[in-house]
């Protein structure tokens, strides 16, 4: 008998079993499929992105209107305060405090304030000014008014006796911003020859009834004419000449009593240089006595509305942040409910051979481009938005690029955070539980 195996015949081995290749998908498949998903139903997309959307909408016009009033501001500031050096005289307080018995108040500039100032780079324009003590007239003793006709020519005081007269110089006006109505300002050639001329502040003109410098009109203070040739519509930042004749700075101090308050210099400069200017003017005034001179140089706006803008800008990101919580609840909501209605795919899925994570993937992706899609339409309305608002209020948009960059990475985040549950209960789900669904 022959052995069983032995002999002629040889026994049949048995085959080796073939390896099975492991289950994969390519990212670039599971976003083709995620995209064609998203776009079969875009009514429900929609509606799943309106939280996102309108959450990062709000973050990009937050933003930019915030940088845009800034920037207006800022700028109103830059033309009315951070462009402006006043110089007080120091001197006058000092006398005044040590009780000067002749009662005579020192005026410690040059009679060229104007010039000199004018010489340092940055400045813009520049000049004194101060009230005039008009003392009663030494020949008659009677008190000097202000008037359209000497004072011998009229007895009861007319509406000009409440006006003030200040001496200026023409640099003065234009450092402050003062418009002429009719006429010009002093120049140089007026002040530093002492001319007899007079520029009116808008009230004193039309308390004096004179509308116009066509006629050639003339003010006397007491018996002194000045012919005024300009009136002014506006005194910019000096308010206080509004009611006042204003005649050249070095006539007032020659003609009438000194000062009866401490003189100023307005320095107008250009913007960035206020600072330098105010270290500066003091040595141009009197190089050997900068002492006698006070410099008010503008404050630091941003330490007034840094911590103002730190405020609103962070209430306005709280409620958009809200709105991006919503946003990331309702693509949570979306995600999931989507997992349940597709649970017989997911069994067909994992029967055809994918695993758990391909299908936690899906949803995954998903629910991130569908966040991604509501910053990127949150990004473009909040533009819009910044538009609409400068354009309504007349205002220059401000806006920085890197912010187009944070809507959609915003949205990203948000999709990404929204579907992390879901789609790790769709890769949970048992695969019979799944495959009844069909």
């Amino acid at each position: 008998m022959r052995r069983p195996g032995t002999g002629g015949e040889r026994s049949a081995r048995p085959s080796q079993p073939t390896a099975v290749r492991a289950s994969r998908i390519r990212t670039v498949d599971a976003i083709r499929e995620s995209v064609s998903t998203i776009a079969a139903r875009p009514a429900r997309s929609l509606l799943t992105m309106i939280g996102t959307v309108l959450g990062c909408a709000a973050v990009i016009a937050i933003l930019g209107l915030t940088a845009t009033a800034q920037g207006q501001i800022t700028s109103k500031f830059n033309e009315l305060v951070a462009t402006t050096v006043t110089v007080a005289d120091a001197q006058f307080k000092n006398v005044t405090q040590a009780g000067d018995s002749a009662g005579a108040q020192p005026y410690s500039y040059p009679s060229d304030v104007g010039p000199r100032l004018r010489r340092l780079n940055g400045v813009v324009d520049a000049g004194v000014y101060f009230t005039t003590a008009v003392e009663p007239d030494p020949l008659t003793g009677q008190r000097r008014t202000i008037a359209k006709q000497p004072s011998a020519d009229h007895i009861a005081p007319d509406a000009g006796a409440s006006l003030t007269a200040w001496g200026v110089e023409g640099g003065t006006l234009k450092a402050a911003g003062a418009h002429v109505a009719s006429g010009v300002v002093f120049n140089d050639f007026h002040v530093l020859k002492g001319q007899s001329v007079a520029v009116l502040g808008p009230s004193a003109a039309a308390n004096l009834g004179i509308s116009s410098v066509v006629t050639n009109p003339a003010v006397f203070i007491g018996n002194d004419a000045y012919s005024v040739i300009g009136i002014l519509s506006d005194t910019g930042s000096l308010p206080e000449l509004d009611n006042a004749i204003m005649i050249p700075a070095p006539l007032a101090i020659s003609r009438y009593a000194p000062p009866d308050q401490p003189a100023k210099a307005l320095i107008r400069t250009k913007l960035g240089a206020a600072a330098l200017i105010g270290r500066q003017a003091p040595y141009a005034l009197d190089a050997a006595h900068p002492g006698h001179f006070n410099v008010s140089t503008p404050p630091d706006w941003s330490i007034v509305t840094d911590p103002v803008n730190s405020s609103l800008n962070g209430l306005l990101l709280a409620l958009a942040a809200i709105a991006l919580v919503i946003g990331t609840v309702a693509i949570a909501n979306t995600t999931l409910v989507a997992v349940m209605e597709r649970t017989g795919e997911i069994g067909l899925r994992q029967a055809l051979g994918a695993k758990p994570s391909h299908i936690s993937s899906q949803f995954l992706i998903e629910s991130t481009i569908v966040g991604g899609l509501g910053g990127l339409l949150g990004s473009a309305l909040g533009v819009a938005a910044i538009l609409v608002g400068s354009a309504a209020q007349q205002w220059t948009p401000v806006l920085d690029p890197r912010l187009l960059l944070v809507a959609p990475a915003l949205g990203v985040a948000t999709g990404l955070i929204a579907g992390l549950y879901p789609s790790w209960r769709a890769g949970r789900i048992p695969p019979a539980t799944a495959l009844q669904r069909l």
